[in-house]
């Protein structure tokens, strides 16, 4: 278990202040706020695709939601009970994820080179980028607003995102190994 800060959570971010790190020797992911570990995204085990994330917030198991769909769901790691289910846009990287009070967010990739993954609320409103080359997330004024967003939910989409990003890194790197065989 990683130790997180007991700082502000992510929604009290600046826009430029976070950013996702490897752990040394390890598979797994740090959010860190200003250089304090502010989440975490762990492999649920050696061989596993699914993901543990946590932070102040709350604590999450991300995995693949069957075969070939490159969809996902978000459980609650405590009950096992289902959160949100992503269902992707074929061929774009992104798609819609949508919980279950029907609250639903769209996930936008842009850029081949220097993809930039962006989550927009319904009302169309940009809640946050992630720079995928850098690993920083940019949170925009008007995310940092109690009023736009839960801050559990938006430390939710935070971690979903980065998942995303690694999901889709490692389709890739598995399409060029099937290429190639």
């Amino acid at each position: 278990m990683i130790p997180l800060s007991s700082s502000s959570p992510i929604s009290g971010a600046v826009s430029s202040g976070l950013s996702w790190s490897k752990i040394p020797r390890s598979r797994d992911y740090e959010l860190k706020r200003n250089g304090e570990t502010v989440g975490a995204l762990r492999r649920s085990g050696w061989f596993a695709t699914g993901f543990l994330a946590e932070t102040q917030e709350g604590r999450w198991t991300f995995r693949r939601g069957g075969c070939f769909s490159g969809g996902a769901e978000i459980l609650d790691s405590a009950s096992q009970r289902r959160i949100a289910t992503f269902k992707s846009s074929w061929g774009t990287g992104g798609g819609t994820l949508t919980f279950a009070d029907g609250q639903n967010f769209q996930l936008r990739v842009a850029g081949w080179w220097r993809p930039v993954w962006s989550v927009l609320a319904e009302s169309g409103e940009t809640l946050l980028r992630l720079h995928a080359r850098g690993k920083t997330v940019e949170l925009p004024p008007s995310t940092q607003s109690p009023a736009s967003i839960p801050t559990t939910r938006l430390s939710l989409l935070s971690m979903f995102t980065f998942y995303r990003v690694l999901q889709a890194e490692e389709d890739a790197a598995l399409a060029v190994m099937v290429a190639a065989s």
